[in-house]
């Protein structure tokens, strides 16, 4: 019995829909061309890490559920006295996702997370850092489905980095828009 594998439905999306659209928007000659998702890196600084070490596991616990999958702890590389830093000090988490684990996160992010942010207006279509990869803030962790807000004891905010194999920002913006992200209408 042949055992089948499981493809996000982002992931069938791109390869039928996006991928064409792409080739036609911007006159690719070639499909290894069309630029694509690589990684998406999510990450929670917690700054109050430096009085209570337990605070970083909880961060920890909290960020395996929002991205299936187990993050690293990131530590401070040298010591700084003025904020009470210590050098290989616990101060936040870190993921890095990639494959099914990416298109399922973004699929949750951009339909279920985005839309429970309070007072959202879209995201800024100018958070692109030249190379085809985009940055967005999110202030409350617990806009993920997740996360139980009854079992929070601290809300943290987190980054999260899409990573593309675009060339350019114009590509990268419409290859996630193709992908559904609200951004902002320019004025």
């Amino acid at each position: 019995m042949a055992e089948t594998s499981y493809v996000p439905h982002l992931r069938t999306l791109y390869d039928d829909v996006i991928r064409a659209g792409l080739m036609e928007e911007f006159g690719y000659e070639n499909p290894m061309q069309v630029p694509k998702l690589d990684k998406i890196v999510l990450n929670m600084g917690v700054g109050e890490a430096t009085n209570d070490t337990k605070k970083v596991r909880s961060a920890a616990a909290d960020m395996e559920l929002i991205a299936g999958q187990k993050p690293v702890i990131t530590r401070a590389r040298k010591s700084i006295a003025g904020f009470k830093v210590r050098e290989d000090m616990p101060l936040g988490v870190k993921v890095t996702l990639r494959k099914s684990h990416m298109y399922d996160f973004l699929d949750r992010l951009v339909n279920i997370a985005l839309p429970r942010v309070r007072d959202f207006r879209g995201l800024n279509a100018k958070s692109f850092d030249g190379r085809g990869n985009y940055a967005l803030g999110i202030k409350e962790h617990i806009v993920f489905p997740e996360i139980n807000y009854d079992q929070v004891d601290q809300i943290w905010g987190m980054d999260v980095i899409v990573c593309t194999t675009a060339n350019t920002d114009d590509e990268a913006r419409a290859l996630l828009k193709a992908f559904n992200f609200p951004f902002r209408q320019q004025a």
